[in-house]
């Protein structure tokens, strides 16, 4: 069985993705969201990472790691959560799709495009008709300046707008943010990664000095180059969208 490429290292920045089993939710009720919330405030002092965004739907969190323990990280994330939304419900079983999904992100100006994008997910779904009015992301945080989960870090986004009103610059930038999202799928390669070609040499130098492994299927991607329609078509999975739909993408208000 093919098993996914994680690469660790100290001050790794990453956008990870959990879906629930068979497309199922993993939140029956707004008091699971907040047993989830407070499951990650739990996770980022037991691990010692650092949390930049997240929206509450399939799960989507910007975050780094400040030890080289992301798997660690997710799956007891991942096995806590289970077991106390298991234990709420008087359920049993499974609640994840199979093993996470995640972008290792070359540095902090990719992890504001990547915000942008994760936080416009509510309404590509069509879940509201403002990004606004969800209140289960750190959007509101980002754009009105209101109060977030303690945890929430939002200086290392921010900071890259000048100015005062950076609350202000961020809600303009997200809603301006669809002429973009091309761009930012395109500069996802082979399914792993979010930066330039140069980072992508870099961990292939670092990571993959010998054969690719025949169990990791995005070694072989990476020690070979892919051809850009397939690249484009992992990026969509990695950031869950619909290729065919966002062909067109439209002005979206925040």
């Amino acid at each position: 069985m093919s098993r996914p490429w994680r690469i660790e290292y100290e001050g790794a920045f990453y956008h990870v993705l959990s879906r629930g089993n068979e497309q199922r939710d993993i939140f029956y009720d707004d008091n699971d969201r907040g047993l989830f919330l407070d499951t990650v405030g739990e996770t980022v002092e037991r691990f010692e990472i650092d949390v930049f965004a997240f929206v509450l739907m399939s799960n989507h969190l910007l975050l780094r790691t400040n030890r080289a323990n992301l798997s660690k990280t997710m799956q007891w994330l991942g096995v806590t959560y289970t077991r106390r939304l298991n234990n709420r419900h008087g359920r049993s079983g499974h609640l994840f799709q199979g093993r996470f999904k995640s972008i290792l992100v070359e540095n902090d100006a990719y992890m504001l495009e990547l915000s942008c994008y994760i936080h416009r997910n509510p309404l590509r779904a069509g879940m509201v008709k403002r990004l606004g009015n969800y209140r289960w992301s750190s959007y509101l945080v980002y754009a009105y300046g209101r109060k977030g989960v303690e945890w929430l870090k939002t200086d290392l986004i921010l900071s890259q707008f000048s100015g005062r009103e950076r609350n202000r610059a961020y809600r303009e930038k997200v809603q301006v943010y669809s002429g973009e999202e091309r761009r930012l799928r395109e500069n996802i390669r082979h399914g792993l990664y979010l930066g330039a070609e140069q980072f992508v040499d870099r961990i292939r130098s670092n990571y993959l000095s010998g054969e690719a492994h025949k169990e990791i299927p995005q070694q072989r991607k990476v020690a070979k180059r892919s051809n850009p329609g397939e690249i484009f078509k992992q990026a969509c999975i990695l950031l869950d969208c619909d290729l065919q739909k966002y062909r067109t993408s439209q002005r979206i208000y925040g």
